[in-house]
């Protein structure tokens, strides 16, 4: 039972075309998954932005209430002051309003604080808005882009996987049952040239007996990996 050599390393050749538009093929979701996971992530942050200018808001305006509270409430004292009917009714009133202006002072400071940090949430969060527009349409962008690649890659797999079969049919009956079962097991990996006696799959040393076989046009494989061997053109 002769093979050609021409024909394995054909149907080696399409083999790695075929192993090699797969993987193409199969790479553009894993990518566009990146990009999903980039923007969803991109979402989050701006969502966590978003709630952190909210809540420093929300606590900036606690604070404007709580100090408009404490002003009435000076003026109210400052009322009791002047109808104040003793000066240690007097001095206690000042000391009331005293302190009452003093907490006031703090929360001021407090409030001022809390609107710029404000004004520095919101300049991050437009960042953040930023970089979700941008992931959003580089997704976007990119899964067009693997659409259309995808075609033309599916188009050329049909093609070899046409020219595969074609090959195939050349082969001996006897032999095909082997060759199939090493490619299910293997795929482009089961086959492999033979050069001065080494196997170019693993690197091994090839017994002289199978070199000789090898030259005489019978199918082997190799006994280190497994491969099905053919001599250099």
């Amino acid at each position: 039972m002769a093979v050609s050599a021409e024909l394995l390393r054909l149907l080696h050749r399409i083999h790695q075309q075929l192993a090699d538009l797969q993987e193409r093929l199969a790479r553009g979701p894993r990518q566009i998954a990146v990009r999903q996971a980039n923007a969803a992530e991109a979402e989050q942050a701006l969502a966590a932005a978003q709630q952190a200018v909210k809540q420093t808001k929300m606590a900036a305006d606690r604070k404007q209430l709580d100090l408009k509270s404490s002003e009435n409430k000076i003026g109210d004292l400052k009322v009791k002051l002047n109808g104040a009917s003793s000066n240690k009714e007097f001095h206690a009133l000042q000391e009331q309003i005293a302190a009452s202006e003093m907490a006031n002072s703090v929360l001021a400071d407090e409030i001022l604080e809390a609107l710029e940090k404000v004004d520095q949430l919101e300049v991050e969060a437009a960042e953040a808005r930023r970089q979700l527009d941008a992931s959003r349409t580089e997704l976007a962008t990119f899964r067009d882009r693997v659409a259309g690649e995808a075609e033309g890659l599916q188009a050329e797999v049909e093609r070899l996987m046409r020219e595969l079969a074609d090959a195939e049919k050349r082969l001996p009956a006897e032999f095909r049952d082997d060759y199939q079962r090493v490619i299910r097991g293997k795929g482009a990996d089961g086959m492999a040239g033979a050069e001065d006696g080494v196997c170019l799959g693993c690197g091994q040393q090839i017994p002289i007996n199978v070199q000789n076989l090898l030259l005489l046009g019978d199918p082997v494989r190799c006994r280190s990996c497994g491969r099905i061997l053919y001599p250099p053109e």
